[in-house]
């Protein structure tokens, strides 16, 4: 293919991207305009809602301001003056990441990658621009600055990750503008670090990454049981807000788009921190404060009472730091002949545990943020607190974890002189 056909096709790759991002928003709310309001309202208005949700997944903070009548309804003082909407719904987010590597894997198998990857950008914030100044309206106000920048950011990001994916399935030479790229790139790096150095850093990212991977899973798995185990709960809240079948729908909808956030949440409250549902609140394995909510059914899965054996949930991040260490351990070793082996084991196990500490506290800071006005303008686990616990329970396991296996180096098994026969026939 010629550049232009590439940057074409990655241009259209990006536009699929928003139209569906804004789309997966904008069909229910387009079916609740006809069914439950029907067709009375400006349907603009649900446009914009589309268009806000979609920029609020990319990080864009809300400015909302209630009409006075709202106000007057809820009783809160607070939401009387504009206050912002900062929570990203990540299944969103999520969404944007995967198309723009899927996106850079293409680009990256094409000779002029860099074309590709620059359309794509352009593109994208051509389009959230776009939808950013048509979002503008009295109620939700989405911030121009961060519209123009932090989508470009996030889509970036995704197609960083396709790029360098798709290169290491390029075989590393010196043909081609990805092939001499990763040629450079390779020199740099034997010229800086020696193999020892990569060896010890390339075991702390997998270890770390396999870390963060475990604990979000068995997070998963924990918010699945909490969900069965308050059915009850969850179902007459449903009952409760008398939102009809369409309302019901479009509110459950809502609700799965932020299962990753609750999944995070859950991850913060296995590292020990835990997460707040409002200022003042706390959701710990070792104390936990709940004051008024917001009466979303998903939120009745969080219990409201203290965990009697809550501490044993902390086990949960130490026993996969201890195994993730004993993974990457035999292939480290390995890779050490001939060197100081405790040391670097020591350093690995600390790589490790930083690696994971601040990969999941940016995940807990990004499923994080305001809902409301006053005490609901602090939901969500505290990042800080969250990535140093998870670095120093992991760190601590994955030492413990280096240092349980066999220290000794064995020897490579002498070659069969038929297999050397069979090799030199």
């Amino acid at each position: 293919m010629n550049r232009t056909t590439v940057a074409m096709l990655a241009a259209l790759e990006a536009l699929i991207t928003v139209a569906i991002g804004i789309g997966i928003s904008l069909v229910p709310l387009t079916i609740l305009w006809a069914v439950e309001a029907g067709f009375s309202l400006d349907w603009t208005l649900f446009w914009q809602g589309a268009v806000d949700i979609w920029l609020l997944s990319n990080g864009v903070d809300l400015s909302v301001t209630l009409p006075a009548e709202v106000v007057a309804a809820t009783g809160l003082a607070a939401a009387s003056d504009p206050f912002p909407v900062t929570i990203a719904p990540l299944v969103l987010t999520g969404f944007t990441v995967i198309m723009g590597a899927r996106a850079g894997i293409r680009a990256a198998a094409t000779r002029y990658w860099q074309t590709a990857v620059l359309s794509g950008l352009v593109t994208v914030l051509v389009l959230n621009a776009l939808a950013a100044f048509s979002a503008q309206g009295e109620l939700l106000r989405p911030s121009l600055p961060q519209a123009l920048l932090l989508p470009l950011l996030v889509y970036g990001f995704g197609l960083a990750i396709g790029v360098v994916r798709g290169m290491h399935r390029i075989p590393v030479g010196r043909e081609g503008a990805a092939g001499r790229f990763l040629a450079g790139i390779q020199d740099r790096l034997d010229e800086r670090f020696d193999r020892t150095d990569r060896a010890v850093a390339a075991a702390a990212l997998r270890g770390g990454v396999a870390a963060v991977t475990g604990i979000v899973g068995v997070s998963a798995v924990l918010f699945a049981v909490l969900i069965l185990a308050n059915f009850g709960v969850v179902t007459s809240l449903y009952q409760g807000s008398q939102l009809g079948g369409i309302g019901g729908a479009a509110t459950t909808l809502a609700q799965l788009a932020f299962i990753p956030n609750l999944v995070l949440w859950a991850a913060s409250w296995l590292v020990g921190p835990g997460f707040a549902l409002g200022a003042g609140s706390a959701i710990s394995p070792v104390n936990t404060v709940v004051g008024p909510v917001p009466g979303l059914p998903i939120l009745g899965a969080i219990p409201s009472g203290d965990f009697a054996f809550g501490f044993v949930g902390l086990l949960v991040p130490v026993l996969i730091g201890f195994f993730a260490a004993s993974l990457v351990r035999p292939r480290l070793v390995a890779a050490l002949a001939g060197r100081p082996l405790v040391a670097r084991l020591l350093i690995a196990a600390a790589g490790i545990g930083l690696v994971a500490g601040v990969i999941l506290g940016l995940l807990a800071w990004f499923s994080g943020g305001a809902i409301g006005p006053g005490r609901l303008a602090v939901v969500g686990p505290n990042p800080v607190l969250v990535g140093a616990f998870c670095a120093i329970e992991v760190a601590i396991a994955a030492a413990i974890g280096m240092a349980s296996g066999n220290t000794r180096r064995e020897a490579a098994p002498a070659a069969s002189p038929l297999r050397t026969a069979e090799r030199v026939r």
